[in-house]
């Protein structure tokens, strides 16, 4: 006799759970979960795909120059809307981006060109892209960092952080720490050590994906241990070989991505 099967509630609801093991940072199991839901209000937004990555928090200056940007960041400015920045890495639209908010117009061209300072604030999947205006639109679905163990202390490792971007700046690597949020916040450090210019497109995503403070944190940190231990190296060779009026935040190249 064949087996019934379960009724669909529960097949979406193993398919979720099955998700979440393969993926346990951010991945597929979101848009299950959004079927599961039926009831879930898909916000719209401008996209702006670009070849860099914003996180919370983070300040990003831009030179909007297209005259679809131009239209969406004068729709934006006028409404008061933030607009989602997403990752385009030469070939596709990574599936999660960051909102801008603008905070200022820092100079306005005689053609309409703009440079303006945003800072990012809340993290997004795209759902669906929509083609109704000159620029790209979005549904996406917010999400934030899971709710983790008050036993977990960061503190530790929070100082560590804090402690080896000292050593970034004392090796005169531009760090602008006075232009970043609190970062006695675990989650605002995190994001502020993967924003670094030191880290990869890549990387930089795979920090913006991570649902888990403590997870983000600690990654975070070993790879700003890489990065302060390469510049320290690069120094001491360019003492050696007398510097060559080099900078040394010059000399050195990017750091390769973590590993999982």
């Amino acid at each position: 006799m064949k087996k019934p099967r379960p009724p669909a509630d529960r097949r979406v609801s193993k398919r979720v759970c099955q998700a979440k093991k393969r993926h346990p940072d951010l991945a597929g199991w979101r848009f299950f979960e959004m079927i599961r839901r039926k009831e879930v209000i898909m916000p719209t937004i401008p996209l702006f795909p670009l070849g860099l990555v914003l996180l919370p928090g983070m300040p990003l200056q831009l030179h909007i120059f297209e005259e679809r940007y131009k239209l969406m960041i004068s729709e934006c400015l006028a409404e008061q809307k933030a607009f989602g920045i997403v990752l385009f890495d030469g070939k596709a639209v990574r599936a999660a981006g960051c909102t801008a908010r603008l905070v200022q117009v820092l100079h306005r061209y005689e053609d309409g060109r703009m440079d303006i300072l945003t800072r990012g604030e809340r993290r997004f999947i795209l759902h669906e892209m929509i083609e109704r205006k000159p620029y790209m639109e979005a549904q996406v679905e917010y999400f934030d960092d899971e709710p983790e163990a008050a036993a977990d202390d960061l503190s530790a490792v929070a100082e560590s952080g804090l402690a080896l971007l000292r050593e970034l700046a004392d090796a005169g690597v531009s760090t602008d720490i006075a232009d970043w949020p609190d970062l006695s916040n675990p989650r605002r450090l995190s994001f502020a050590i993967a924003a670094l210019d030191e880290i990869t497109p890549s990387e930089k995503q795979r920090f913006l994906e991570m649902t888990s403070s403590a997870k983000r944190l600690r990654k975070s940190v070993e790879v700003l241990a890489r990065v302060v231990e390469r510049i320290q190296l690069t120094q001491k060779i360019l003492t050696i070989i007398g510097g060559n009026g080099h900078p040394p935040g010059r000399l050195f190249g990017r750091i390769a991505a973590a590993e999982e």
